[in-house]
């Protein structure tokens, strides 16, 4: 039985909101009825309209987000519409440790899940309202990844094409640390468009979900989907027009949990799910993030320092709309998200060939962002 699963006799019956799943050996894994899939659904659906409450809140609250050189709106908005995201997510989360037997971890690990989700909200939300410089919020990001991992939440090994389990040994925490604190800040870096970063937070968490249903990885399907629902309450209200930003409470919290359940996926469900399939999914941000920092380095920039650099930004000031972007990026994580269903679906030895096809797209976008930025002379990237 792998880490982190609680061994459940033959045929024991667990509800779930009036639902119920028959949990057999592991050669019969749990298979939901109808009835189950409407009352998540249910339960769902009363997740995103509390995000959306919070949401509102935030709003009638007005702590604003004003606008400054290296931001795209031009009048002051309100932010901190990620604490409904947070607010629908922790909630959730609580009630599957104190009540979804079906869908949980080990103690430790579920506990680890909880206790660093609220970790990194709380820093954020003071982010948000303090400004925290580059150095602080990499600290606080950095504690709050070791409260996950302190419990156990790490990935030991990964499993290579023609090659098999390859253990990391000593360097199984600095490798998990480095996915959560490189996810969280991608998340956060391309917040920078109205409904950019929750629409691609949103994406992945609904095929993620079904994914791991199919798997019968119920912990990262409930998971998965509780993050889906509150950034569902959260998009009517920031994309196509942003009565609100979701903040840095919102985009390293989307950031941080999704990197959790990449990890959590590949080592502690008890059908293991491939660690690359968030990372697949999310490949149009990562791609974003890591082409404009290696762009900066090799220029002699300071990467800590604030710019409108990124490709989505550069798109934006060569004259293309916004909404349009947001629409593009969200398009790279439908197209990560079907490579992922082939990558699940082919013979081991044609995955290899399916796992970087996800960045033919945004490389795609690369030239041509290149091409419209000099045809406009937007001039230096980074300023």
């Amino acid at each position: 039985m792998p880490q982190g699963m609680t061994e459940l006799p033959p045929d024991a019956v667990l509800p779930f909101g009036g639902a119920s799943a028959m949990v057999r050996r592991r050669s019969a894994p749990v298979r939901m009825t109808l009835q189950a899939v409407f009352t998540h659904l249910m339960f769902l659906s009363c997740l995103a309209l509390l995000s959306a409450a919070g949401v509102r809140v935030m709003i009638a609250i007005g702590v604003m987000d004003h606008p400054e050189g290296r931001k795209a709106h031009d009048q002051p908005t309100p932010k901190l519409g990620g604490v409904g995201i947070v607010l629908a997510y922790l909630l959730g989360i609580l009630f599957l440790y104190r009540v979804a037997e079906f869908s949980r971890l080990a103690d430790p690990y579920f506990r680890g899940m909880i206790l660093s989700a609220f970790a990194i909200a709380l820093v954020a939300l003071l982010d948000d309202i303090y400004d925290y410089r580059f150095v602080v919020k990499l600290a606080a990001q950095l504690a709050a990844a070791l409260t996950a991992v302190g419990t156990g939440l790490y990935v030991t090994a990964y499993h290579l094409p023609y090659i098999g389990g390859v253990n990391v040994g000593p360097f199984a925490v600095p490798f998990t640390l480095c996915w959560i604190l490189f996810a969280t800040n991608a998340m956060n870096f391309i917040d920078g468009m109205n409904g950019l970063a929750a629409g691609v937070t949103f994406i992945t968490c609904v095929f993620l979900s079904i994914f791991s249903a199919h798997a019968h990885g119920w912990f990262t399907y409930f998971a998965a989907a509780l993050l889906a629902a509150g950034t569902l309450g959260f998009l009517p209200f920031n994309y196509p027009r942003a009565r609100i930003f979701m903040g840095d409470v919102g985009s390293q919290f989307c950031g941080f949990v999704l990197a959790m359940l990449a990890v959590a996926s590949s080592r502690f469900e008890s059908s293991e799910l491939s660690f690359v399939l968030v990372p697949m999914m999310l490949t149009g941000a990562l791609y974003d993030v890591a082409f404009t920092l290696i762009r900066r380095l090799l220029r002699g920039e300071n990467i800590t320092q604030a710019h409108r650099g990124h490709l989505f930004q550069v798109a934006h000031r060569a004259g293309m709309a916004p909404w349009f972007i947001t629409l593009i990026y969200w398009g790279f994580t439908l197209f990560g998200a079907a490579v992922a269903w082939c990558f699940l679906a082919a013979p081991s030895s044609y995955k290899p060939l399916v796992v970087p096809v996800p960045l033919i797209p945004p490389v795609i976008w690369t030239f041509y962002v290149i091409w419209r930025a000099k045809r406009v002379e937007v001039g230096r990237w980074s300023h």
